[in-house]
């Protein structure tokens, strides 16, 4: 049996057993493009890393089993990531029953690491140097640049990228950054104004600048990739990142959605309401980022303690104002947030929730759920599954 035709035989949407990374069922990043039979083996071989990195340690008959590949497959493939350093025999398993005691195999995962920036902080950018599972191992920081540059951002961003590398301990599998703005799928960032950032290839040049794959996305959608792979997201959602800007990822069918000018889920220019409103840092009035940006509503709260909760009951409801036609349009199951709990928690989803209500049709759209993400470090272990995705073909 060929390649291709074990493709048709296999189970692309990943393995969905017993998961000992605690990360869910390990559902991939579904493609709308037909696969060719030339490119059946690139598929196996991400099916098979697939498979094991959410499963964790199994044999090359257990993987056999679980991808629907043929043996001699797993056996060429597993024996071509072995040579490559990607894939690791552990030993033998313990068995009492008869016949010869199978041999375990598992992705490397201490011989790897990566390095992830998140840009998306008010004052400062971070990063950290991740395991394969996403956990972070170590921390550094720098500050932001205080306005626009693009120059400064780009130094800070190669200086801080440097002492990531220098404090990794194993074999780097690329780098992954979360960068604000509209980001091309080569990494290009057309249009970032808090970075001061206008068709400029980060990708190329820090790849260059660090002899390392990097891989540059937008910082939603990059933190849209940490919940869907680590986190507690359904197959159709959207993730609203909430800070110094807005900003929004979308997965419809397990399939992230990009769109035709890459900027898809680019909600926080998007004025909410005809009642004017704070002017927003791209010269309107009443832009959904001029309501809602972390620093706004400190600021408003500060100025006003006692009209907190007031503030924040608008500031939710103006959210679901601009939510409910992308709910309704995309028939998504949750919205989830990921911004400061203190602002988010209580009032604000409370406000939310009210409205999209009120907003979509009743009977159909009521169990949507708006809520927090429950992990940290979201945009960090979203540029992990982007450097597994490129790398590895594992999401």
């Amino acid at each position: 049996m060929s390649d291709s035709d074990e493709l048709y035989q296999s189970t692309p949407a990943g393995y969905t057993g017993v998961n000992s990374h605690g990360f869910g069922p390990a559902r991939q990043l579904r493609s709308r493009t037909k696969v060719l039979p030339e490119q059946a083996r690139g598929h196996n071989r991400a099916l098979v890393l697939q498979t094991l990195y959410h499963a964790g340690s199994m044999s090359r008959a257990d993987l056999s089993r679980e991808t629907g590949l043929t043996r001699v497959t797993i056996s060429d493939l597993v024996a071509e990531f072995i040579a490559d350093g990607i894939v690791i025999e552990l030993g033998v398993r313990e068995s009492s029953g008869p016949g010869k005691p199978a041999i375990l195999v598992d992705i490397d995962r201490l011989g790897h690491q990566i390095v992830g920036l998140d840009l998306s902080d008010t004052e400062v950018f971070h990063g950290a140097v991740l395991s394969l599972d996403g956990d972070v191992l170590e921390r550094r920081e720098i500050a932001r640049p205080a306005q626009p540059d693009g120059e400064a951002a780009y130094s800070a961003v190669l200086a801080l990228s440097r002492e990531l590398v220098a404090a990794s301990t194993a074999t780097l599998l690329g780098v992954g950054v979360g960068t604000p703005g509209v980001v091309r799928p080569d990494g290009v960032v057309l249009n970032s104004p808090n970075l001061g950032w206008t068709d400029f290839p980060l990708e190329t040049m820090l790849g260059r600048d660090l002899d390392l794959p990097v891989l540059a996305r937008n910082d939603a959608n990059a933190a849209t990739l940490a919940e869907y792979t680590f986190g507690e997201a359904r197959a159709d959602f959207m993730l609203i990142k909430i800070g110094v800007g807005v900003g929004a990822g979308l997965i419809s069918g397990s399939q992230p959605m990009l769109g035709s000018r890459f900027a898809a889920g680019e909600i926080g220019h998007v004025v909410v309401g005809n009642d004017g409103g704070p002017r927003c840092a791209c010269g309107k009035d009443g832009c959904l980022e001029a309501w809602l940006s972390v620093p706004r509503l400190r600021d408003e709260i500060d100025a006003r303690p006692h009209a907190r909760e007031e503030i924040l009951r608008d500031a939710g409801t103006r959210l679901a104002i601009a939510s409910a036609p992308i709910v309704t349009a995309l028939d998504l199951s949750e919205v989830v947030l990921s911004g400061p709990g203190d602002l988010l928690e209580g009032t604000f989803v409370d406000a939310a929730t009210e409205t999209l209500r009120q907003r979509t049709l009743e009977g159909v759209f009521d169990d949507v759920v708006i809520r927090l993400t429950r992990q940290n470090d979201i945009v960090l272990r979203g540029t992990a599954v982007m450097v597994l995705s490129g790398q590895l073909g594992v999401s």
